[in-house]
């Protein structure tokens, strides 16, 4: 299980398929606040499957991921 502690400001997140879903800009609580297109959404540090050269790699593809900020 990933720890909140490993994920970075500044951090790109991508989806499962490697495609950009935005840039971490902090982390608190268990959630992970993020810029995507100019506006900060949230998601769940559950749904980081891995982190790997400062990218947070997520379980789902990128458009399961921002589909409900839609």
């Amino acid at each position: 299980m990933i720890e909140a502690s490993q994920i970075k400001e500044h951090m790109e997140v991508q989806g499962s398929d490697g495609k950009h879903v935005g840039t971490v800009f902090t982390v608190d609580n268990g959630r992970i606040t993020l810029a995507s297109g100019g506006i900060e959404h949230t998601i769940d540090v559950a749904d980081v499957e891995a982190i790997t050269d400062d990218v947070v790699r997520l379980r789902k593809t990128a458009d399961e991921t921002v589909r409900p900020w839609h």
